[in-house]
């Protein structure tokens, strides 16, 4: 096939997905959905095939033209488009898609500032999963969108289950917009502030930290933590969405 204008494979981060299991669990979790489908990074059309067969409204995009008008030739009935995950509007409720390595946080961060979408199944690399789903501990990025989305990690993809074969293996993960936000959207800048000073704070724990951070007492701080059955000795990594709400009610009064 010949080269992208965009770049060869390293450049477009080209590792298609061939792991069929895995495919199947990405296909499942879009099933469990409901509404039109935007798929990102669609290649040679892994995905892009067994989404067509739900015969829901689906839009396809990849940033490799070649690739782009081949996948159009074989699914006529698919909305196959040259377009770049950064800049294409997140306008579909299902978003799906094998996402390229070296831009998985620029596009998790453009998804999370997003309102128009409300189901995510992604494949990422494993450790980015991991972090996103909060095992092993949360992470700045996951606490700062937590009162709006929860995240779960859905399955491993071994390295060998892409071609080409990459360094590290793969992680599907999932983010589904909650109902009834954990904290006012209004709030969110502030709260994002406030997330990032605790994680970034000094302290032995999110006690001492906050009270550094906020003119509160220690009661307070204990109350609230208490109150959303936080770890009394926690740290920022232990805290939980319902844990920062909490936390962000009982101070965003005196920040």
């Amino acid at each position: 096939m010949p080269r992208s204008l965009h770049g060869g494979r390293h450049e477009l981060g080209q590792n298609f997905l061939v792991h069929r299991p895995s495919i199947d669990t990405v296909i499942a979790l879009v099933d469990a959905t409901t509404g039109p489908i935007l798929e990102l990074g669609a290649g040679d059309g892994a995905l892009t095939r067994h989404l067509a067969s739900t015969r829901r409204l689906l839009t396809a995009i990849d940033l490799d033209e070649h690739r782009v008008r081949r996948l159009a030739r074989a699914l006529p009935h698919v909305r196959v488009m040259h377009a770049d995950a950064l800049r294409h509007p997140l306008d579909a409720p299902v978003v799906v898609g094998n996402v390229p390595f070296h831009l998985t946080t620029p596009i998790l961060r453009r998804l999370l500032s997003e309102r128009r979408w409300d189901h995510a199944v992604l494949v990422t690399q494993w450790e980015v999963a991991r972090k996103r789903a909060g095992v092993g501990g949360g992470t700045m990025m996951t606490a700062q969108s937590a009162p709006w989305f929860e995240f779960s990690l859905r399955g491993r993809v071994p390295s060998w289950g892409f071609a080409p074969r990459p360094g590290v293996d793969g992680g599907i993960l999932t983010i589904t917009r909650r109902g009834s936000p954990l904290v006012p959207h209004a709030e969110r800048r502030a709260y994002e502030r406030f997330v990032r000073d605790v994680f970034t704070g000094r302290g032995a724990g999110v006690e001492s930290i906050v009270r550094r951070i906020a003119p509160v007492s220690a009661a307070t701080v204990r109350h609230a933590l208490a109150a959303a059955g936080a770890p009394p000795r926690a740290l920022p990594r232990d805290l939980a969405a319902a844990h920062w709400a909490s936390l962000w009610a009982a101070v965003r009064g005196a920040r």
